[in-house]
């Protein structure tokens, strides 16, 4: 039985679910959350969403489902060195990407630019919408019927026009207050995932080089290290261990410095830690500055690398060609996402129309949207 500091989050003192149901015999509250998320549907499509690079183009490159096991076994790490709840931290790890659409970031900016007139789009807020409405399950409710702390912990951003409109959930953005410590430690193991995965990912497909690293001072430390120790080791293995021996580091860095946020705050309760203006967990300043530093140069060699963009500039098309045709042409849609935007669009005008068309394509795959634009736009395919 894990020991939980006292401003933990402790699952018999749960805010609840939105739907009343018994508390569960043989598992805690947020043990539940996590069994319900990796069983849900939105979950399995991860396997073929896609990080930066498109799921079809590597066996090896990391998706979607991958980055969120790895945030998960961070996040649990973390929580652990803390005595905060481990599982609440792995079932917002694990839910944090829900609602990614296909292509990852480059999808997500497609479909915002197709909602910008219909309120909008962004991943955080699908997540919780998925979590909450799209899966479809269980008898009694609607959603996963999550608890208030893990749906409070997927939603990490949200404007103060949103928060109003969630209600509960989104008080603190309107508060200017945090989340659970255990929200915070998913937050940062996030960057620390999907920074450090994204050089090992690069590095596979040669869109970046050692020697462009290493005026990164946080990999160039770990990698003359590395060639230190071990000066025969070939460049695979040599790669591994200084991703890995940067992601203790961050990790390290993070529970210390927390540690130590935590001891000067001197949190009673949790209340205590949702008052505060900024959040008790946190890397130290020196490595903070470090890991901006390694996220600008993904930003600048990565992510706008040619081939990326190239990229992109394909998925873009893809997304927004498929919502401009289910727009114009609900009928184009399958016959369960047209009877319900039929029924939105005629509670919420052209906005709740707009909204299911935004649901089932962020709901794709990688693969499947290809597929679909494919049937829609090529005259070869007529089925």
């Amino acid at each position: 039985m894990q020991t939980l500091a006292p401003y933990a989050a402790h699952a018999e003192n749960t805010q609840g679910r939105r739907f009343a149901e018994s508390r569960p015999r043989y598992r805690s509250e947020f043990q539940r959350d996590r069994d319900r998320i990796v069983h849900s549907t939105a979950f399995r499509r991860l396997e073929y969403k896609t990080q930066v690079f498109v799921n079809h183009e590597g066996d090896l490159f990391r998706t979607r489902l991958t980055h969120s096991i790895e945030v998960a076994q961070i996040a649990r790490a973390i929580a652990r060195a803390l005595e905060l709840n481990e599982d609440l931290s792995e079932a917002i790890a694990l839910a944090h990407d829900l609602g990614h659409t296909p292509f990852g970031h480059a999808g997500q900016e497609a479909l915002n630019d197709c909602m910008k007139e219909y309120g909008g789009f962004e991943h955080n807020l699908q997540s919780l919408r998925v979590v909450d409405h799209l899966e479809e399950k269980y008898a009694e409710f609607e959603g996963l019927n999550l608890t208030f702390e893990t749906r409070e912990g997927i939603l990490k951003h949200c404007s103060p026009g949103k928060a109003k409109e969630l209600g509960d959930i989104a008080q603190r953005f309107l508060k200017k207050q945090q989340p659970t410590l255990e929200a915070q430690v998913s937050n940062l193991a996030d960057e620390i995932a999907y920074n450090n995965h994204d050089v090992d990912d690069g590095l596979r497909a040669q869109l970046i080089t050692l020697e462009q690293l290493k005026d990164v001072s946080l990999f160039r430390e770990q990698y003359d290290e590395v060639r230190h120790l071990y000066p025969g080791i070939s460049e695979r293995r040599s790669i591994h261990e200084i991703v890995r021996r940067m992601i203790n580091l961050l990790v390290s860095d993070l529970i210390q410095t927390s540690l130590t946020n935590l001891q000067d705050a001197k949190p009673l309760n949790l209340d205590d830690v949702r008052v505060r203006s900024k959040p008790l967990i946190s890397f130290s300043p020196d490595v903070q500055q470090a890991n901006l530093e390694l996220k600008r140069f993904l930003r600048g060699n990565l992510y706008q690398h040619y081939r990326v963009y190239r990229m992109t500039k394909k998925a873009s098309q893809v997304v927004c060609g498929l919502f401009n045709a289910f727009i114009d042409d609900l009928k184009l849609m399958p016959s369960e996402y047209l009877s319900r935007a039929l029924a939105m669009e005629q509670k919420h005008g052209v906005d709740g129309k707009a909204r299911i068309v935004a649901d089932y394509i962020a709901g794709m795959t990688d693969r499947y949207a290809i597929t679909e634009y494919n049937r829609l736009f090529d005259p070869r395919t007529l089925t």
